[in-house]
């Protein structure tokens, strides 16, 4: 009996079997709620009340389009964007690309796991250090889920969190609802000062990750792979021949896929993965809509809500001692599923340019000493989220410019390539913010 092939799919597409394959891009949007937005969202509510919501709605729409792009060279290629940029480079460019990944990958588990300290310190007292090497572990046995269950579970782990964030930011709002007038008004473009365009500028040029963006493509890259598996597995189990070897697909996620996936496939493949990041990415986005609104209706005019221990005391102060510790719950969940995400990109990164897979625990433990130590130092958890977001800005142009040139390659990509509209918003979209963090940088530097 011959076994079937991905150039058989099956005809029409049900809702059902479009949201089985949702999840990749929830995994993906936790970069969006960490805790370095949570503290820049806060500060751009407490100082300009209602004033830059539209920046917050501008950066989603520009997070959807760069995220769909990297999902798509995953569902296409059937490769990481990370492995398709070690096929082009020479060793030593891929040795080099690696190291400044490598780089940013450190700074986003420093800005992760000094969160989830703050919250675990804010919640039960714990010290910052303890609290950073709790979060370590609790991380460390999600990404154990990931090493044992397989990546659906994984999936369903991180979503879980993602929930548990979004009740924890946005019951506030329940208790305190913002004025919807002055909603409205923010949503129309304007900045008040250069301390608004500075913050508009650090909310727009830091809302896409480079982590995120590497990532993501993987994500999609195993979910094609998992959707070839379901397939065949049905494929197998209707005929009476093919059952054992169906039962034995169920038992493993790394059963060799037979051969790239057909264009209807793809083309299918394609619209879950618009409705997984457009589903994700509004989400994420209406968390911190939230959060910057809970900010400008409870803490205008408060001092100290440039830090997240400072907000928390206002929103205690404003809200009561319940909203406190929802927030807290929540920046600990942000703390939580970030670090861990952040872990499992760090390992795609290096499997993909070095051709070095490690273990996701072993990963964990090299990444988590730099915040141990960092936090350790004394230093104002608050001032390393800073610094932490001036080294992400550096990897922006890496992974933003690679992404938009590649897929728009025929050669690669075929017929999905990047269409012209297409194309050149996303030129539109990686100029942008590859200049807001080039002032962001300098304005950092130049105080």
């Amino acid at each position: 009996m011959s076994r079937p092939t991905l150039d058989r799919p099956a005809r029409g597409v049900r809702p059902a079997r479009l949201v089985t394959l949702l999840g990749p891009a929830f995994v993906a949007a936790i970069a969006y709620v960490d805790p370095g937005n949570v503290a820049a969202n806060l500060t751009a509510g407490a100082k300009f009340g209602y004033l830059l919501v539209w920046v917050l709605v501008v950066a989603n729409v520009m997070a959807v389009l760069v995220q769909y792009l990297s999902a798509k060279l995953g569902v296409v290629t059937g490769r990481s964007l990370p492995e398709v940029l070690g096929e082009r480079l020479s060793r030593r460019g891929r040795i080099a690309y690696w190291a400044q990944a490598e780089v940013v990958a450190m700074a986003t588990d420093v800005a992760e796991v000094i969160g989830g300290a703050i919250a675990l310190h804010l919640l039960f007292g714990v010290p910052l250090v303890l609290g950073g090497v709790i979060t370590g572990v609790v991380s460390m046995l999600v990404l154990g889920v990931q090493q044992r269950r397989g990546q659906r579970v994984f999936e369903t782990v991180v979503t879980s969190m993602l929930a548990v964030l979004t009740v924890g930011f946005c019951a506030g709002l329940f208790f305190s609802p913002p004025d919807l007038g002055a909603v409205l008004g923010g949503l129309v473009p304007r900045l008040d000062g250069a301390e608004s365009v500075l913050l508009a500028a650090s909310m727009l040029g830091a809302t896409v990750m480079p982590h995120a963006i590497y990532l993501h493509s993987s994500l999609a890259r195993d979910r094609v792979r998992h959707d070839a598996r379901v397939q065949r597995r049905h494929a197998l189990a209707a005929g009476a021949e093919g059952r054992a070897d169906a039962e034995a697909d169920d038992l493993t996620d790394d059963v060799a896929v037979p051969g790239p996936p057909s264009p209807p496939v793809v083309r299918r493949l394609l619209t879950a993965t618009r409705w997984d990041v457009v589903a994700a990415l509004v989400l994420a986005g209406s968390v911190n809509i939230a959060m910057l609104l809970l900010a400008a209706a409870n803490l205008p005019g408060r001092t100290g809500t440039d830090s997240i221990e400072g907000a928390h005391a206002a929103i205690e102060s404003s809200l009561g001692p319940a909203v406190a510790v929802l927030f807290g719950v929540g920046l600990l969940a942000s703390g939580l599923a970030s670090t861990s995400v952040g872990a499992y990109a760090g390992a795609e990164i290096m499997s993909g340019l070095l051709r070095v897979r490690v273990s996701l625990i072993a990963r964990r433990l090299v990444t988590l000493v730099p915040a141990i130590v960092l936090l350790a130092t004394g230093v104002s958890p608050t001032w390393l989220l800073v610094v932490s977001q001036v080294v992400l800005s550096f990897g922006i142009p890496f992974a933003m410019i690679p992404l938009v040139r590649i897929t728009r390659d025929a050669g690669l990509l075929g017929g999905f390539r990047n269409g012209l509209a297409t194309q050149v918003a996303a030129w539109a979209v990686a100029a942008v913010i590859v200049v807001l963090n080039v002032a962001l940088l300098w304005l950092t530097f130049t105080g």
